[in-house]
Parts: structure tokens; sequence; C-alpha cells
């Protein structure tokens, strides 16, 4: 009985270690800045790993700035922590 009771305690935290870890999803993976590209064609609010990136081959965009947007400089798109993120500038 408390050789199960123990077992199950080492379990239970086993599994609520990995499952708070916080994975990274997939497509926000990266090694390194050059890995991350904008998540839209247009007015981008985020990013996402290049091989992830929308195909934008046909699209033609605004040229305003658009607020909340990586437009115009607001914001930096760096790898950090193995994620693709951006980095708003104040």
């Amino acid at each position: 009985m408390k050789k199960t009771f123990v077992l199950m305690v080492v379990l239970l935290s086993v599994i609520f270690i990995v499952g708070c870890s916080g994975s990274v999803s997939e497509e926000l993976q990266c090694s390194g800045d050059i890995d991350c590209v904008p998540n839209a064609c247009c007015h981008a609010d985020g990013t996402v790993n290049k091989d992830s990136a929308p195909n934008c081959s046909s699209m033609l965009c605004t040229s305003e700035c658009v607020e909340g947007t990586i437009d115009c400089g607001q914001g930096d798109i760096k790898c950090l922590e193995g994620q693709c993120q951006v980095v708003w500038k104040e």
C-alpha cells in the first residue's frame, strides 16, 4: 500500500512538472533571430518561424503605419529563449 502511494505521488509529480514546462509551439520555435519572420503579410502584430511564414508572393500592402503592428519599426522580431517574439519599442 505504501509503495503504491509513493509511486502514485512520483507519477503525479512528473506529470505536473511536464505539464507546467510550457513547451513552445512548433510555429514559434527558433534558434536565432534569422529564423523569425512576421506572422502576416501586411501589418503583422506577431511573429512565427520562417517555416510557418505566410505566403506573401501575391500580396499588396498599404504603406500606412498601423498602431500595434511591427509597421514602421514599432517592434523588432527576435528569437528569445527559443521562441519567436516581437520586442515592442516604446
